[in-house]
């Protein structure tokens, strides 16, 4: 979720650069830097930390550059350090320079062979392959280099390079990620967002995945294979600045929701190399993994959720026995700790406070942690022995939504490595679930992109007084969790409640036309959700199934139903889930409210 901007014109490229970077902030970054074409060399600046950073190393003056690009990082391979941040260079840094959004998954293979041929690389990034590929390609014309070095990649990504015997010439790829041409009078620019340059020019070009873009001051050049191609349309954009920054959604919120399949996506990465996982960061050797006799995982409200559809996964496919906890109780209790126990600590921000407490006691217990965080450096990566993190870039809205996602994708991942390494799940029945993960993405921008009641239920129950969530087995956490975000950010009260309790109280709580939202996939307890919805049909409830594809069965119980794709048992979580986001987003919104700072919360709980 990094930012990248470019610039080719006539005006000073430093300053349009720094305020491009300022308007990509809101995505997310811990490193920052530019590259600029001087008289000599290109000349770069890089630091750590804030912008501010940058701003003061690149000073106020001293350049009068008009070629330039710039990039906000955030990390993904390597540490957060002044060597791995953008722009990255080559075997000759003053000659060429590329920033890169996303991911290179391959890039493993690449480092080795480019190692190989003689080049000397310096960071720990994927991204630096690139550079030195582009370097061995370069022949003169940056974008012919650049076609022919495209091929070589996989993953996801967008890319834009400078060389300094092109003057005023950037050139871009990208590949299921971002990339937007700015088009301007004498000057263009090439950025991941129309926010970075949305002050200076309304007029833009999206290039198409595969596409290579040639930007000059004086026009666009687009191709593929390497032969010259007609240009996208242009588009003439409407948004005022704020709504560049939400990329013309009205609220953080919505654009997060929609963002769920790029975080998955980006999640799973280059940890997935076609049936070959990789958690190279999980810490633990296959011995210890082997010898694991439990899992403690401890984490509060929405990752809690995201907990709960962990053990489920974790328990069924690697066979170990795995308790969820709420942080907040469970490092008073006591807790029976061994060195054969892993505590897995699940925080977005990686600074909330009871979650960072129960890593540093179980660490302190003899026990193995590792956290699950959205944020390097932050102190539960300090507190724990190991780190895997999400890959989401900034989720600015308080109610979580693109994280839970990504958190149950990670721990899905997780899953399978403690199964491939303790032999609980056949070979082919673990190529088989990596594939459906890979479709993951896919099937959630299917459902984002379908046609669905839910504008017509929200219409129907904005003003009721009170909301039951029902889930039996991987959907009671996904109920748990569709509940907690109508109380977020509808302030209705709402109970969430296994299916199979609701007789032993909450169906007191039902009179007519209470609405009843039940997760009703297919797993294997279908008939029994079958059943408890007819119980609350009985009492005059109204019930909302949130059902798979093909399931018309369902429809002879339920008054309202919402179709997600169809996908296994144990994956079902990541797309059930967003209905109920997107239920709770628009009775929020009806009913007047802010739903990106809801009242009394904050997005990260740095306080016991």
């Amino acid at each position: 979720m990094c930012g990248i901007i470019g610039y080719v014109g006539s005006r000073d490229a430093k300053p349009l650069l720094l305020e491009g970077l300022r308007r990509l902030e809101y995505r997310g970054y811990d490193s920052a830097g530019i590259a600029l074409r001087e008289d000599d060399a290109l000349d770069y600046v890089r630091a750590v930390g804030t912008l501010r950073n940058l701003v003061e190393a690149a000073g106020t003056n001293g350049s009068h550059s008009h070629h330039g690009l710039g990039h906000t990082r955030w990390a993904t391979h390597g540490a957060v350090t002044e060597q791995n941040a953008h722009p990255l260079t080559g075997c000759e840094p003053g000659r060429l320079a590329i920033v890169l959004n996303g991911i290179i998954e391959n890039y493993v293979e690449l480092r080795e062979q480019l190692a190989g041929r003689g080049h000397t690389l310096t960071s720990e990034t994927d991204a630096e392959a690139v550079v030195h590929l582009l370097e061995e390609e370069y022949d003169g014309d940056l974008a012919q280099a650049l076609s022919r070095v495209y091929p070589k990649l996989e993953g996801h990504f967008s890319i834009v390079a400078i060389h300094y015997d092109q003057p005023d010439l950037l050139a871009g790829v990208r590949h299921q990620t971002p990339l937007v041409v700015g088009l301007g009078e004498g000057e263009n620019f090439l950025a991941s967002s129309i926010a970075a340059f949305l002050s200076e020019t309304r007029v833009v070009m999206h290039p198409r995945d595969g596409e290579v873009v040639e930007v000059t001051p004086s026009g666009v050049r687009f191709f593929v294979d390497g032969s010259e191609v007609d240009p996208p349309e242009r588009q003439e954009i409407d948004w005022d600045e704020e709504s560049a920054e939400k990329a013309g959604y009205e609220t953080f919120m919505l654009k997060e929701i929609f963002e769920q399949p790029d975080a998955v996506a980006e999640t799973i990465g280059d940890r997935v190399r076609g049936h070959r996982l990789v958690l190279d960061a999980l810490g633990l050797t296959e011995l210890e993994i082997r010898n694991l006799r439990r899992i403690v995982i401890v984490a509060c409200g929405t990752a809690y959720h995201a907990g709960v559809v962990g053990r489920y996964i974790l328990e069924e496919w690697a066979r170990i026995p795995v308790e969820p906890d709420i942080a907040s109780e469970w490092i008073y209790r006591n807790p029976v700790l061994s060195k054969d126990t892993l505590v897995i600590g699940i925080s977005q921000s990686g600074e909330t406070r009871d979650t960072v407490n129960a890593i540093k006691l179980a660490r302190e217990s003899g026990a193995r942690t590792l956290a699950i965080t959205n944020l390097m450096g932050t102190q539960i990566t300090r507190e724990a022995d190991a780190t895997l993190y999400t890959r989401c870039g900034m989720e600015v809205g308080v109610a979580a939504s693109k994280t839970f996602t990504a958190q149950v994708a990670l721990l899905s991942l997780l899953a399978l490595k403690l199964a491939e390494i303790r032999r609980t799940l056949p070979q082919e029945e673990i190529d088989f679930i990596l594939d459906r993960l890979h479709e993951l993405p896919q099937k959630m921008q299917e459902f984002l992109d379908g046609d669905h009641p839910i504008e017509s239920i929200a219409q129907r129950f904005h003003n009721e007084p009170f909301f039951l969530y029902l889930g039996r087995h991987i959907g009671l956490p996904v109920a748990l969790e569709g509940a907690l975000k109508l109380k977020e950010i509808s302030y209705i009260p709402t109970e969430a409640y296994s299916a199979g309790e609701m007789k032993h109280g909450p169906i007191a709580l039902l009179a007519e036309g209470t609405p009843v939202v039940v997760v009703a996939t297919n797993i294997h307890v279908y008939d029994k959700i079958v059943s408890n919805i007819q119980e609350t049909r009985a009492r005059g409830a109204h019930v909302i199934a949130i059902a798979t594809d093909g399931n018309e069965g369902i429809q002879h119980h339920a008054d309202d139903v919402i179709y997600v794709p169809r996908t296994p048992n144990f994956l079902q979580a990541s797309l059930a889930v967003i209905p109920l986001q997107l239920l709770a987003y628009r009775i929020a919104r009806l009913r007047g409210l802010n739903v990106d700072q809801p009242r009394n919360l904050a997005k990260t709980v740095t306080v016991e």
